[in-house]
């Protein structure tokens, strides 16, 4: 007990009349204790953003702030033994005024009239507390204290609706602007296409762009890539009668149609490097015949039909491109509708590898890959990161017993460890799952059925979050939509925002010379104290929606990252030691220190090199240089410039040596270091 008053001692007491609005909130300090007024004399303006609580807004509000000077666990609570029985209702915002986001709300705090929010508080953010008076006039007290930190498997989220996400077909969250934030693409139908590009602080500007008549729509899936590598994502819709594509102009604010004449029930798309040429291709899975898939020439994108998947009753459901065996191309598992757990017809899952010339040979039976179970998708990642691709196979009927984890052996099978992984105990079925590290402990999750997350301990061990939500079973891609390093779901018209913790992250954006534009098939690899991780860039996971193409890592409470490696498909292998954790880094292929310079393009000059004020850039007759980019050696861009008469200023610029990516006219990209004296 004395060591209670002695804490108790500790607190300091405020009694402050609230300010009138979130821009006048009155600041209080940590660890204290602060007395609301009476509602009764006050006029200051009722919160109207109310983060999902129930009954509508007040009529007068009470605002108050802090900012705490490290990261921490912060609990902002009226369940005090002076405030009895007192009616209160608490929300919990960041961002600035003109941009609140929620970051918790709660009314009633376990059956009580009291409030209380715990959140994990981010150093040199400031929080904006607000009261209204929906239930009570009364004065309260109410505190400000930190808190144990939540335990890294219960996250929270808080949903907040976002104005333009029409939510009728499969969403897909993608940088569509080249900014390097992920934005929202929602089919409004086939004439219209809403792009809700992210802002500060997790707001959202959404345009609508009138497109010619797509025919079909995003019933099935949906995929993105730069397939003409001009810099813009361009969209793919999979639907019961086959593909479109929407290809983005040179500025990404239109989009012309191509719809395919082929007619056919498709099931997952993806965007990717068939034939490794450096171009993107399109893969369409068929659920009736052999796959289909759309090749591209550097102009067209000409259909193909059998090859990968060549089974002809079909049940093909998607498809995950990942490299495997390590062997530095890409092969690709094929999840299929088996039938009462034995795979009637010949329905089993399928695992092409690639011979490195194109060539793909069913292995699946060899591999123990040849999975019965009726599955619609797969989650892949190396989930006990030994670098080696794993597998969670996802199960869509009660019928074929449970998830099936597979480990890979790293000797071209995998054995299955479901038994004890606590996918041996739920019987949840579900058509999406993804693996990404919504935690930041440094070990992948999956998102799966049950409409909860699976956290997964490195050891094959998923344990599911304890704090539940109403996830769709189906619409919720996922990306980073506040670009606070902590992953994100889209679900249906809202935003489940991430609430965080301490973990510390790193996310990786490529841009692709000799390879595709996205770095679609790259493997990246980070090295610290945890030992390695691994993500390969994938267009199009789970059975359906698309999900960010940029690389998210967790690296728990390590503090520094060794190294970086980016190894791309074109062969180069780009390396960057020490980066610094919680930052997004943009690495342009062939730019790094101890990468292979065979990057180097030969199509135009730069002169004088070194050089001190300005360059001088020389090319063909019929290319015509539109604009530049300067990176420094870590991927960071430092200078986004016109071209003006093949000249580029570069006075402001440190002395070191620099990446220089240039553009034509038609968007395709070049590369040259050049040294600033």
């Amino acid at each position: 007990m004395r060591k209670i008053l002695s804490f108790l001692f500790l607190l300091s007491l405020t009694i402050a009349s609230a300010q009138s609005s979130c821009a006048t909130a009155v600041s209080v300090t940590l660890n204290s204790t602060t007395t609301a007024p009476a509602f009764t004399n006050e006029t200051g303006t009722a919160p109207s953003l109310l983060c999902g609580l129930a009954n509508g807004a007040g009529t007068k509000g009470k605002w108050y702030s802090f900012t705490p000077t490290q990261n921490m666990s912060v609990t902002v609570s009226t369940v005090l033994p002076q405030n009895g029985t007192k009616d209160t209702r608490l929300i919990v915002y960041s961002g600035a005024c003109t941009g609140l986001v929620c970051v918790g709300a709660n009314d009633d705090f376990n059956g009580a009239n009291t409030s209380q929010v715990t959140f994990n508080a981010i150093a040199g953010t400031t929080y904006t507390i607000a009261f209204d008076n929906r239930y009570s006039q009364s004065t309260f007290d109410f505190t400000v204290m930190e808190s144990a930190p939540a335990a890294p498997d219960r996250l929270s989220f808080t949903s907040q609706a976002v104005a333009g996400i029409t939510g009728n077909y499969n969403n897909c969250v993608v940088d569509m602007n080249g900014d390097y934030k992920d934005d929202i693409v929602s089919a409004i139908s086939t004439t219209q296409l809403a792009i809700s590009y992210q802002q500060a602080g997790g707001t959202f500007t959404t345009s609508t762009y009138t497109v010619a008549s797509t025919s079909v729509l995003p019933s099935w899936s949906i995929a993105a890539g730069d397939y003409d590598g001009n810099g813009f994502n361009d969209l793919i819709y999979g639907s019961g009668s086959g593909v479109v594509f929407l290809k983005a102009n040179s500025t990404g604010t239109g989009f012309t149609t191509d719809r395919k004449t082929q007619s056919y029930l498709v099931q997952r798309t993806n965007f990717v490097d068939i034939n490794n040429d450096g171009k993107l291709d399109a893969f369409a899975c068929d659920d009736n015949a052999p796959n289909r898939y759309y090749m591209n020439d550097g102009t067209n994108l000409n259909h193909v039909q059998g090859g990968i998947g060549d089974f002809a009753t079909g049940g093909n459901y998607a498809t995950n491109w990942f490299d495997y065996d390590n062997d530095g191309d890409l092969d690709v598992y094929i999840s299929k509708c088996g039938q009462g757990g034995s795979g009637v017809g010949g329905n089993i899952d399928q695992l092409f590898n690639n011979n490195g010339s194109g060539v793909y040979t069913n292995v699946a039976a060899a591999a123990n890959m040849a999975n019965p179970e009726q599955t619609w998708s797969g989650a892949v990642g190396d989930f006990n990161n030994d670098g080696w691709v794993d597998v969670v196979v996802g199960v869509n009927s009660n019928s074929n017993g449970t998830t099936n984890v597979k480990r890979n052996n790293g000797d071209g099978t995998f054995t299955s460890v479901t038994q004890g992984s606590g996918y041996d105990t739920i019987t949840s079925v579900g058509r999406e799952y993804v693996a990404q590290d919504f935690d930041n402990d440094g070990f992948l999750d999956v998102l799966g059925a049950g409409r909860t997350i699976m956290f997964g301990d490195g050891a094959f061990h998923f344990t599911p979050n304890p704090n539940q939500y109403a996830i769709s079973d189906y619409d919720r891609p996922i990306g980073d939509l506040n670009n606070d390093g902590f992953l994100d779901i889209q679900n249906g018209t809202n935003v489940l925002f991430n609430n965080g913790n301490s973990n510390k992250w790193i996310k990786i954006n490529l841009q692709g010379v000799q390879s595709n534009r996205n770095g679609i098939g790259a493997r990246i690899e980070i090295y610290g104290s945890w030992g390695k991780q691994i993500r390969d860039v994938l267009s199009g996971t789970g059975f359906q929606n698309m999900s960010t193409l940029t690389a998210h890592f967790g690296i728990g409470q390590a503090t520094a990252i060794d190294q970086l490696i980016i190894r791309w498909p074109s062969g180069i292998v780009d390396v960057i030691s020490n980066p610094l954790p919680n930052q997004a880094l943009l690495v342009v292929e062939g730019s790094s220190v101890l990468g292979n310079v065979s990057y180097l393009n030969s199509t135009f000059t730069v002169y004088p090199n070194p050089a001190s004020t300005s360059l001088q850039i020389k090319t063909p007759d019929n290319i015509v240089i539109k604009s530049a980019q300067v990176f420094d050696l870590t991927g960071r861009m430092i200078l986004d410039a016109p071209m003006i008469n093949n000249t580029l200023n570069i006075a402001t610029l440190n002395t070191g040596t620099y990446i220089l990516v240039v553009a034509d006219t038609t968007g395709k990209a070049y590369s040259q270091r050049f040294i600033k004296e």
